[in-house]
């Protein structure tokens, strides 16, 4: 089978459930890394965990290999130094997709936020989870231990949600959880206040966190398909008006198009990282700009 993180997302989501397959994913992801040894100095030993597929084999305890038939791996303080928590918008917005082929935003912002939380777990970071659309609905802290990705994907699959999106109130949340200066990543279609949610995340910058938002967004949000005259209708505010699709292509990709930049713009000067994430799109690259925050961060 090809590497899972190149594949379209509607059929590896169509494989199995989201913790078996954001497992595929990763392990697609990491295989295409070019992993090199750890270099440094000492660091005090802090506890053991399972292995996983990807670990180096020098951090193999084959003592306890030998006693107990167990694979595991040592830990050490100095890998837990990253904590991050990850924002998912539950909005009613997320609830949406422009074709029966795809999905829907939030059912790829799902395996998108249990992807990168397995992956930063695998390099060794602490991570924890928030649910958000007008209030918090999900609160689970950071932590590094294997068993807990499990519990993240628990808390994906909790329903409650389906307000509008308030993504200020949720970036000062997770600066909260955080705790001491770290990482918050917010994955949301940004159907929300502009200067709100960027003057929260100069704020959690100034406070020496980093912050990336992943924009997920479905390609018939992009570009208008032809068609006949329709209703469009606003998710989040249930604004209905009446247009030719023909007539206002033009005129509303370059709207979104204005819209993208601003954001990306805005979130710039405020020091945040920012990537745009299409739903036909394979999860591998919205990972590789979140990996990629990792490693700066």
């Amino acid at each position: 089978m090809a590497r899972a993180d190149l594949l379209d997302p509607a059929l590896i989501a169509s494989l199995g459930h989201i913790e078996l397959t954001a497992r595929w994913i990763v392990d697609g992801f990491m295989s295409g890394l070019h992993r090199s040894p750890r270099k440094g100095g000492a660091a005090e030993f802090a506890e053991h965990r399972a292995y996983l597929p990807g670990d180096e084999l020098r951090y193999l305890d084959w003592k306890v290999a030998a006693r107990s038939d167990r694979l595991v791996v040592k830990r050490f303080e100095e890998e837990t130094n990253l904590r991050a928590t990850i924002a998912l918008d539950v909005s009613r917005s997320m609830r949406w997709r422009g074709s029966d082929e795809r999905l829907e935003k939030a059912d790829y912002a799902q395996r998108l936020t249990a992807a990168i939380a397995l992956l930063f777990i695998r390099q060794r970071d602490a991570v924890g989870l928030l649910r958000f659309d007008d209030a918090i609905r999900t609160a689970i802290p950071p932590r590094a231990r294997e068993g807990h990705w499990r519990r993240i994907v628990g808390g994906l699959a909790e329903s409650e949600g389906g307000g509008a999106s308030a993504g200020a109130n949720a970036l000062a949340h997770a600066a909260h959880v955080v705790g001491r200066r770290g990482m918050i990543v917010m994955v949301s279609d940004l159907l929300m206040d502009l200067t709100e949610t960027v003057r929260a995340a100069r704020a959690l910058r100034a406070g020496g966190h980093q912050v990336v938002v992943l924009h997920v967004m479905d390609p018939a949000e992009r570009a208008l398909a032809p068609g006949p005259d329709a209703r469009f209708r606003d998710p989040e505010t249930g604004l209905e008006i009446d247009a030719a699709p023909n007539d206002v292509r033009e005129a509303y990709a370059a709207t979104v198009e204005a819209a993208i930049t601003e954001w990306r713009g805005a979130l710039a000067s405020a020091g945040a990282g920012y990537a745009t994430v299409m739903t036909d799109a394979p999860f591998g690259i919205p990972l590789r700009a979140a990996f990629a925050a990792r490693q700066g961060a």
